[in-house]
């Protein structure tokens, strides 16, 4: 597997975005977690919060960016429920609470029908598509994209044209997904936006942001076709490993429960559009 980029634990990116990484690398948070302070008066916009199980030592590093900045947090946005993203928030209030600030508000988009929310959200406020979150120098437009977790969100920076895209565009590797439908259509979508920059929730800066989108979907596509041609050539149904053992020779084998993750959401695309058949979790070709 290719190294990844290295990047620094604190990152001033322009005059309104400062990353903070969440302390947390691992195989699939990558360098760890994206987090962003945006704006560029007092009052600023958190972007994320990173891991509950790093959160002192990321407390830290955003406390140090907060006392040189002289600012405060006006509001936290959480792009979506995975804990890497907003299991810091309790201590990001704690370290305000220690700075005599005010508490942020907290926002994020509402989990969809039937998914359950954690009581540690009821005093969160809920986002809307198209809502503006703004403080001094930034205005934060909410781009819904449903497909990676139903309730994710990307929040495009209007004076900079730029596209804070959680986990739906990573800097490195591919990104995984709960709906491949609704994850393509996000896809569109965001490559409709016509960013200049995306700044994603794992890995470096993204500069051509049409060039990866596009990638990504085309990427997306050939997974598909390269999973009717597994099947295909089988003489009998298979399971999801016997995919995932063929496709991800080359993939860490820790990373195969996600790799299985994406093959299973590629066939339950198929299997809606009638062109394979599932029958006691074996696959293949109607």
């Amino acid at each position: 597997m290719t190294s990844l980029t290295a990047i620094p634990l604190i990152s001033r990116l322009s005059s309104k975005i400062i990353r903070i990484l969440g302390c947390n690398p691992g195989p699939m948070t990558l360098q760890g977690t994206n987090t962003y302070l945006v704006g560029t008066g007092c009052k600023r916009v958190l972007i994320d919060a990173g891991d509950e199980h790093t959160s002192g030592e990321y407390a830290k590093l955003l406390g140090s960016v907060l006392s040189e900045e002289g600012a405060t947090i006006e509001h936290l946005v959480v792009t979506h429920w995975h804990h890497d993203h907003m299991g810091g928030v309790p201590a990001v209030q704690r370290l305000l609470e220690s700075m005599e600030s005010r508490l942020a508000t907290v926002w994020k988009y509402p989990r969809a029908t039937g998914e359950a929310e954690e009581d540690t959200h009821r005093d969160w406020r809920q986002l809307e598509d198209g809502q503006v979150v703004a403080v001094e120098g930034a205005s934060l437009r909410t781009v819904h994209t449903p497909g990676h977790t139903t309730d994710h969100a990307c929040l495009l920076l209007e004076e900079e044209q730029a596209l804070f895209s959680g986990d739906c565009i990573l800097g490195e590797t591919s990104a995984v997904f709960e709906d491949l439908h609704d994850y393509m259509l996000s896809l569109r979508k965001i490559l409709a936006v016509g960013s200049a920059l995306i700044y994603p929730g794992h890995g470096p800066v993204v500069s051509d942001p049409n060039s990866k989108i596009r990638a990504y979907i085309d990427h997306r596509s050939k997974r598909e076709a390269e999973i009717l041609d597994f099947l295909t050539s089988r003489r009998g149904p298979c399971v999801v490993m016997d995919i995932v053992e063929s496709m991800y020779k080359d993939t860490l084998r820790a990373l195969w429960p996600a790799a299985a993750v994406n093959v299973n959401n590629h066939l339950m695309k198929l299997l809606k559009e009638n062109r394979i058949v599932c029958e006691n979790d074996k696959w293949s070709i109607g």
